[in-house]
């Protein structure tokens, strides 16, 4: 528990707070839908930070009609990061799954016909990829220009954590919604290769595979054995709170 309803009720009438008992994003999200009327809905996680002039392009761009899901840039704020988590994301920045804002970014924007595509959000880890898995290449669409401040973990230990629960999400999906899979988007394979002619980033290579080979073997025992844990990464929250009240 925190003081997050509080806070939050000091914007009234502005927005409207709905508190729940069960603690459960994807039934937080089915609760704002069924609260909700208009469109374009825009769902952001809790610790990013993205500006009104960012939330107004989101929808501006969906009024266009020729896209059903829109998503801002993530811009990574590695203030206070060791030099292992920069390493591991001077890499990531340079593999088209960085390019993704839905799943990337923390923040994604559906017009009224791309929310139809989907009934109630499902029990899942990876909403955000569940989502992006809705919509071909061609009904989705990262902006470039537009973007939302993520805070990634500042330890090693919290990056293995993080990207654990990222992959289980991830096989969940694959083992429950395999016709999906086609939408999933470029894979990184090809392009981590390419970056082995590049003797600079040789470190940051080794750091960045080695990282995501625990955290998929953790993610495949942890399905083999049934535990699902939440990793809530309290160390990019604390940078949130920092950035926010500077």
């Amino acid at each position: 528990m925190d003081d997050t309803a509080a806070v939050a009720r000091g914007f009234e009438p502005t927005l409207r707070v709905v508190e729940s008992e069960i603690a459960s994003k994807t039934h937080a999200l089915n609760l704002g839908d069924q609260m909700s009327s208009g469109f374009p809905r825009i769902y952001v996680d809790a610790d990013i930070l993205i500006s009104i002039d960012a939330i107004r392009a989101l929808a501006k761009r969906l009024a266009h009609g020729d896209v059903l899901a829109v998503a801002p840039t993530a811009d990574i704020n590695l203030t206070g990061c060791s030099w292992l988590i920069r390493k591991y994301y001077d890499v990531r920045s340079r593999l088209p799954s960085s390019r993704e804002g839905i799943g990337g970014s923390g923040v994604y924007a559906l017009s009224e016909a791309g929310r139809r595509r989907f009934g109630k959000f499902p029990d899942v880890t990876a909403d955000d990829i569940y989502v992006r898995l809705q919509f071909g290449m061609n009904e989705r669409k990262t902006l470039p220009d537009v973007t939302s401040t993520v805070f990634p973990p500042r330890t090693g230990l919290q990056l293995i954590a993080i990207r654990t629960r990222a992959y289980r999400g991830i096989f969940d999906l694959a083992r429950r919604f395999p016709d999906l899979q086609k939408n999933m988007g470029e894979a990184n394979d090809s392009r981590l290769l390419a970056l082995l002619s590049k003797p600079k980033l040789w470190l940051g290579l080794v750091i960045y595979c080695l990282v995501n080979i625990i955290a998929r073997y953790r993610a495949t025992r942890g399905l083999r054995s049934e535990v699902h844990l939440w990793h809530r990464d309290e160390t990019s929250r604390t940078a949130l709170s920092t950035d926010l009240f500077k």
